[in-house]
Order: C-alpha cells, then sequence, then structure tokens
C-alpha cells in the first residue's frame, strides 16, 4: 500500500472536493449547500494564502482524504485556545472511499507524521465539531490530549492536540 500526498489544484479537484464535502456525512464540514463553483472558488482563494495549505492523499492512487492546514497564529482558530510556538492546525476530511477502508488509521497517522516533519512544527491541532464523536474517538485511539472545548463561528469545536511523542503507531 503506498499512501501519497499532493496539494489540491482547484480546476482539477473541485469535483471530486464538492462529492465529498456535499455528502450529508460531511455536515461538519459545513459546506453541504454549497455549489461546485462556490467549492472552487473557495479553495482556489485557500491555496493562495500564505498560511494556509490544502492536499489530497491517496492509497495506491485513489483519493481518500482531503486536509487542509493553517497556521494558528494567523487564522483566527488560534484565538481560542492557549496556541504554542510550533502548532499546525489541521482540518481533516475522510472521504468515504473504498481504498481507504482498513487503512484510516495508517493514513491520519501517515499525514500527521509528515506534518509534524515540517521544520518548526512541534504539535498538531484539530478542531473537530463536539457532536463528531467519530472523529474524536479516532484521534484519542491516535494518541491525541483533549483540550477545551469552545464556541466557533458555526459550530462548537473540540480542541484536540496531537505530537510526535504521544501519536500511536499504526
Amino acid at each position: 500500500m503506498t499512501i501519497a500526498f499532493r496539494p489540491v489544484a482547484p480546476r482539477i479537484d473541485a469535483a471530486l472536493i464538492h462529492a465529498w464535502v456535499t455528502e450529508p456525512r460531511a455536515r461538519f464540514w459545513g459546506m453541504l449547500d454549497r455549489d461546485l463553483d462556490e467549492v472552487r472558488d473557495i479553495y482556489t482563494w485557500i491555496v493562495e494564502q500564505p498560511h494556509l495549505t490544502a492536499s489530497i492523499a491517496s492509497v495506491d492512487d485513489v483519493p481518500v482524504a482531503l486536509l487542509q492546514t493553517y497556521d494558528p497564529f494567523v487564522d483566527e482558530i488560534g484565538d481560542f485556545y492557549d496556541r504554542r510556538p510550533g502548532d499546525l492546525g489541521l482540518h481533516l476530511f475522510l472521504a468515504d472511499e473504498p481504498a481507504r477502508a482498513g487503512h484510516t488509521t495508517t493514513v491520519v497517522t501517515t499525514a500527521v507524521r509528515s506534518l509534524l516533519a515540517r521544520p518548526g512544527v512541534e504539535r498538531i491541532v484539530l478542531e473537530p465539531d463536539a457532536a463528531n464523536e467519530r472523529s474524536i474517538a479516532l484521534l484519542i485511539r491516535l494518541g491525541a490530549a483533549l483540550g477545551p472545548v469552545v464556541e466557533l463561528p458555526g459550530k462548537t469545536a473540540q480542541f484536540v492536540f496531537l505530537d510526535e511523542a504521544n501519536l500511536v503507531s499504526p
């Protein structure tokens, strides 16, 4: 099995991302009502920002996840928790894709390890919707520490923190 990451190309990937983020199970992503053009525009904006990245994760060349990173010292989310130097924020969407079946832990830990390998990154910060029990349970199984529950614009979030020392190997 090969896990690979590549930057989102909005013109090419908009249809794929739109299909993922408008599924009913993607309600936590907050884009259920967005049309294809809006999704393309959103990701065009994201890839143009110096403090944001968007990537597609693939298993054996089949796209299985969307990762977005942010600098919590620039992004407003950083105002809602006790941020530290070395923090990198992560939004993670796992697609309902057969190629991911049985590989979720490996995909997520590989993604987190690749982000922790970036110079200066010491901790990955995630803030799933507090009602997203499956996501939070997965992150806890991977060694995450729970942070505060806070009211963000548009959702109640459960902050979760992952670092190299506590990340469980798949």
